[in-house]
């Protein structure tokens, strides 16, 4: 295939130049070998490509013919060339990334952002999940290349990095006891949340999240009421607002502002977002997307 390519960049250098010397020393070739070469083509072809006009040479019919359609396939080849040297640095490609729901209103919004600006050339697919176990088990079956959440399996086939840290949140009715005071409000101690009802995620819906609130409330020594259960945030919101309990979420929830909801951080909490890939699986679209993700190292 490498030397058919090399007769069609003869072909066109000779019809180009107009004479064997000239199209010799744009080749780094002797005259000799282009003009066998050309000879030995031409045999193979059954036809004659050039004729000599005067001091130089012209194509015929069929060595335009010829000429025309090398420039086209020397084209697509350089082409085809292009796309596997992209590809190989990790600039063309298909990605597939899970992230929680909560994530995006963290910094991840603007990090996809500039995924998005400097790798224009990649087919880049987000889900949203509020499932962590389903996240990482979709890294681990080749569902998603990777996994943007708060609370992966542990699983030695799976490269976990912690990126974002934030405290975790509650978020009150407005005209909770607990939402009074001086702005900005200070952090409430992890055992209030046995002293007001909770909306939670549904626990078949999230269960990691689910036990992560209640185990919260346990290791402070409550025991907390679930009150009424949301399937996505801004339904959660609404329950709040409308009075039917609190809901802990991360803290850069509280960028969706919801009238008639309060956020006031928990002391000493903090919830963290990993990076999520399989182990043993090489991509160099994934390498460098995961770069341009790791600006961020902690928050909050």
């Amino acid at each position: 295939m490498d030397m058919e390519l090399r007769l069609l960049g003869y072909v066109v250098a000779v019809a180009e130049e107009g004479t064997v010397s000239g199209a010799a020393r744009r080749l780094n070739l002797t005259q000799p070998t282009l003009s066998r070469q050309l000879r030995d083509l031409e045999r193979r072809l059954g036809t004659e490509l050039f004729v000599r006009t005067g001091r130089g040479l012209t194509a015929t019919p069929a060595g335009l013919a010829l000429a025309q359609r090398a420039r086209a396939v020397l084209a697509g080849a350089e082409a085809a060339l292009e796309d596997v040297r992209r590809a190989a640095q990790g600039r063309t490609g298909r990605l597939t990334v899970a992230f929680a729901g909560s994530g995006i209103n963290g910094p991840l919004g603007a990090a996809l952002g500039t995924v998005r600006t400097r790798l224009p050339d990649v087919d880049l697919r987000l889900i949203e999940s509020f499932d962590d176990e389903e996240m990482s088990r979709g890294v681990l079956d080749g569902t998603y290349d990777v996994a943007v959440q708060r609370l992966p399996l542990a699983d030695n086939r799976l490269r976990t990095q912690p990126w974002w840290r934030e405290p975790l949140t509650l978020f009150l009715p407005d005209q909770h006891r607990l939402a009074r005071g001086r702005r900005p409000l200070p952090p409430v101690p992890a055992h209030v949340l046995g002293e007001v009802p909770l909306v939670l995620w549904p626990r078949e819906v999230s269960p990691r999240s689910y036990d992560e609130v209640i185990a919260l409330a346990q290791r402070a020594g409550v025991s907390p009421l679930v009150a009424a259960e949301g399937r996505s945030v801004p339904t959660v919101l609404a329950l709040v607002a409308a009075g039917f309990g609190a809901a802990v979420l991360a803290d850069s929830m509280r960028v969706l502002r919801r009238v008639g909801v309060t956020p006031r951080p928990i002391a000493d909490t903090v919830t963290t977002l990993h990076l999520v890939r399989h182990a043993e699986r090489q991509s160099a679209l994934l390498d460098r997307f995961l770069d341009l993700l790791r600006a961020p190292a902690s928050g909050g």
